[in-house]
């Protein structure tokens, strides 16, 4: 049975949001370490099956397609559990987040997919944000939301979609992670 995110579920998880930035002092953060260079990263995930060698081929590309795009990678990534993140690069608890996202993709790379959706955002800001704190996998440009409706992904900031290995969306995290144990637990629970 999915979890979905009530509205007041997403109101408390952006308000825990915004005191984990308190507490941490705003800025780039998600704890747990440094960030896995892109070299370090290509090297790390090399070898991977052949449906997330082709997301890792994208890292950090921002791409457009729309909905139409975004289903027809997901049905090809069947077998495998998928991760899509909805962020925005002036979402200070996105910022706050991306670093996790960064080790954990590299970490989970050979079994689980990565995904973003980047909404509400400017082209611009998006790829000057990706530029600085790249990551190993793609992000879908939706300015509108149209594609984040079609995820199901609703409102707010950040949004985490785990999608099981038929595609069948099985989670969604509202808010920030704050630790990479807090997503390594979701992953365990929800896609392995």
């Amino acid at each position: 049975m999915l979890d979905r995110v009530s509205p007041r579920r997403l109101a408390s998880a952006a308000l825990a949001g915004l005191a984990a930035l308190a507490i941490a002092g705003c800025g780039d953060g998600g704890s747990s370490g440094s960030v896995p260079s892109a070299r370090a990263a290509k090297k790390e995930l090399a070898g991977a099956p052949a449906p997330l060698a082709s997301i890792h081929a994208q890292a950090n590309d921002l791409l457009d397609g729309g909905d139409m795009a975004f289903k027809k990678r997901l049905a090809s990534l069947h077998g495998h559990g998928v991760i899509v993140n909805k962020w925005a690069s002036w979402c200070a608890p996105c910022r706050y987040e991306f670093p996790v996202l960064q080790r954990m993709s590299v970490k989970h790379g050979k079994t689980v997919a990565f995904r973003g959706i980047d909404a509400r955002d400017s082209k611009g800001g998006a790829t000057r944000y990706l530029k600085k704190h790249p990551v190993s996998y793609p992000s879908y440009f939706d300015p509108k939301e149209s594609l984040s409706r079609a995820a199901e992904a609703p409102e707010g900031f950040p949004i985490t979609n785990f999608y099981d290995r038929t595609g069948k969306l099985v989670y969604q995290h509202a808010g920030p992670y704050t630790s990479d144990q807090l997503l390594e637990r979701d992953i365990a629970k929800y896609l392995e």
